[in-house]
């Protein structure tokens, strides 16, 4: 369970293909985060605050992607799989007009989403994310493969008790400028390394992130017109700003918006400049 409770109460629905437990807290429109692989609900535990503030219904789910409590046996843990349990899950909470704000990972599985069922999105903000060619980028794509030798998952989820190794490439050292906080790092790492279920999970996820998904997804890029905003780390070490001025150009509506000081976890290293990036971005493209 996500440790930060700016997230708000724990709640959990059934959906087809299994359980979600997702964090719902404020009044208002409604804003559905969407967090990268082996991250949870608790990257979202900075920005979430100052949404609330400003008037936003924040919903936060713990989406399977290796950092969940939930085992989600049955679920299609594919990219469309995944992206067509995010649809299930905005239905189910009967939410329409919805910000969509998707980070890393997330932000690749939210383009899947948005070439097949974009029907309750109001707009969306991709915030330094997997796209085209990088679904997974380099040095993560060693990771699918790991994936398919049995009982791998076990030794590497393990190898991350070392905390000096979370400063590493392969771990949070090209994801986040600055350490990312313990507790925060074991709300990440503990469930693959606790459940064997969850690990099962994960070796279904992994060998799926490919970019033949992303691919797919961008083929459909003239259709979305609804805003989309690109809050883009500067310095991202694993997205160039080359891929953002990509999205930018085929997106119908997208705006740029570059952010210093952060590599790919914004929410972590740069909370509060992309939290006023997305309060200006649904300001101006609020539904009247």
């Amino acid at each position: 369970m996500a440790i930060s409770a700016s997230l708000g109460p724990a709640h959990e629905v059934d959906l087809p293909g299994g359980r979600i437990r997702y964090y719902d807290i404020g009044e208002g429109a409604p804003v559905v985060f969407v967090h990268g692989l082996l991250v949870n609900a608790d990257l979202w535990r900075k920005v979430v605050p100052g949404m609330v503030a400003a008037g936003y219904r924040c919903i936060v789910p713990d989406w399977p992607l290796g950092s969940h409590e939930i085992p989600l046996p049955a679920a299609d843990l594919t990219p469309t799989g995944i992206a067509d349990l995010m649809a299930s899950f905005v239905r189910q909470l009967d939410l329409t007009d919805v910000t969509v704000v998707a980070n890393d990972t997330g932000g690749a599985l939210t383009q899947v989403w948005l070439s097949r069922d974009r029907s309750r999105i109001g707009r969306v903000v991709l915030a330094t994310v997997d796209s085209y060619e990088g679904f997974l980028p380099q040095p993560f794509t060693a990771l699918p493969w790991l994936a398919r030798i049995p009982g791998s998952m076990r030794p590497l989820t393990e190898s991350l008790r070392i905390r000096a190794l979370h400063r590493l490439p392969i771990a949070f050292g090209w994801v986040t400028k600055r350490p990312v906080p313990k507790e925060i790092a074991d709300s990440y790492l503990l469930p693959s390394r606790n459940s064997a279920a969850i690990r099962k999970d994960l070796r279904r996820l992994l060998p799926s992130l490919k970019n033949t998904y992303t691919l797919e997804a961008a083929k459909h890029f003239g259709e979305i017109d609804i805003p989309v905003l690109l809050a883009w780390a500067s310095e991202d070490r694993l997205f160039p700003v080359s891929f953002a001025e990509r999205l930018a150009r085929d997106l119908p509506n997208a705006t740029l918006t570059l952010i210093d000081d952060s590599y790919t976890f914004l929410p972590e290293d740069q909370p509060e400049l992309l939290t006023t990036a997305i309060l200006e971005f649904t300001r101006l493209h609020a539904t009247p």
